[in-house]
């Protein structure tokens, strides 16, 4: 039975967003009934109206003011290699630029419709607060993002070393090493309380209710399968297109037989589990295992090796990588967790900018079939074509 049926809910789109988004649309509510209280009746599955699809649109772009002023302060944390001649060649220029007019955000954000922008916003103003030493500012706002979409939490391991390496560990000695007696308590148990009364606020009411259970359900669905119904271009495609190629092979070869395979088994397009046909059948743990295994040598070297908020921000780009790669069920958007603090590191240096323009490159083009009705066409690719121009001429300026 689905959930809907046996909670006694109406409409069948529950929430899987975690508690805080759940106030957010509560807060969202209260405007939208000026707008058209018939978009509030849950009966009313499908409904649509001009006051509502303006409500919408309006919304993204108001909350997308934290996404600007996420901006502003992550660009007051760049400084350039050197100065540059003219105004638009400036490294912070530039970085406004490939943030704000970043072309995958707003195709997500303003056409396909979503509030990624406003969480973004909150993810940069994190990473811009702990690049400022604001550590506890920084740590609070990831929590609270956390709390808001849990896909977040790719990056948490990049945040966490980093917080306990800088912030907890008071004092380097002169080699770099670490000695426990530079180790503060204090610290420590201020991000433990951060994090504790985040998270207190957020799941408290569910744990006092006893329905706590049923909220991490909705937060980890693990019966929607590996792949996303478009398949983000993660190994898993490789690994599900190769299952693919073998099973039409045997079937050719009059190896498997035809009556026990599944039609489109893994490309049928729909958000559930398959079994592969040949290859070994993948478990949540099993991705879980290969991201663990990925994300160790950037997590490492974040801990031994550090730069300061350099290296935190490599770190986490490789984390969102990592488990942009091996994730159970990853979106194609997640591929902006890697290519959005990214562009804070382009601006920086000539390597780092060649990265960025490759992984934006394919990264904003797999976004592609996100928009799929045909007047949409022509709209993505002069988008994705004016980011890209720029983006390889401003960076070209920049390092020549």
């Amino acid at each position: 039975t689905p959930p809907h049926k046996h909670l006694g809910i109406t409409s069948e789109w529950t929430l899987d967003y975690p508690p805080f988004f759940a106030w957010f649309e509560c807060a969202l509510s209260h405007v939208a009934k000026y707008f058209d209280p018939k978009m509030l009746v849950i009966e009313n599955l499908n409904y649509t109206s001009r006051a509502t699809i303006l409500f919408q649109r309006f919304s993204v772009i108001f909350t997308d003011i934290l996404f600007v002023y996420a901006v502003r302060e992550c660009c007051r944390c760049v400084n350039g290699k050197r100065a540059a001649k003219d105004v638009l060649e400036k490294p912070t220029f530039i970085l406004a630029v490939l943030l704000l007019w970043n072309f995958g955000l707003l195709i997500v954000d303003h056409i396909h419709f979503q509030y990624n922008g406003f969480l973004f916003g909150l993810m940069l103003l994190s990473v811009a607060r702990l690049c400022q030493k604001r550590y506890l500012e920084g740590a609070l706002l990831f929590a609270v993002l956390l709390h808001f979409k849990h896909i977040y939490i790719y990056v948490a391991p990049a945040y966490g070393i980093y917080l306990l390496r800088s912030y907890c560990f008071t004092a380097n000695n002169a080699d770099g090493s670490l000695k426990w007696r530079s180790f503060s308590v204090l610290h420590v148990t201020l991000l433990g309380l951060i994090v504790c009364l985040v998270s207190a606020l957020s799941l408290g009411p569910f744990i006092v209710l006893g329905q706590l259970p049923q909220v991490i359900s909705r937060l980890f669905p693990f019966k929607r399968g590996l792949c996303h119904a478009y398949w983000a271009p993660n190994f898993w495609a490789l690994y599900n297109a190769m299952d693919k190629a073998l099973t039409i092979f045997g079937l050719k070869c009059n190896f498997l037989d035809p009556t026990k395979i599944p039609k489109a088994s893994m490309t049928g397009g729909l958000v559930q589990e398959f079994q592969h046909t040949v290859l070994p059948c993948v478990t949540p743990l099993a991705t879980l295992i290969c991201t663990f295994i990925s994300i160790l040598p950037s997590v490492f070297c974040l801990w031994f090796k550090p730069q300061g908020p350099r290296g935190f921000l490599q770190c986490l780009v490789l984390c969102a990588l990592s488990s942009f790669m091996f994730g159970w069920h990853v979106h194609e958007k997640a591929i902006l967790l890697a290519i959005l603090p990214l562009s804070l590191l382009s601006v920086q240096r000539a390597k780092d900018a060649g990265i960025y323009l490759l992984l934006t490159t394919i990264g904003h083009f797999s976004l592609f079939p996100l928009l799929f009705t045909p007047p949409e066409l022509p709209i993505k690719i002069l988008l994705m074509l004016l980011f890209t121009v720029y983006s390889f001429s401003s960076l070209n300026s920049l390092f020549r």
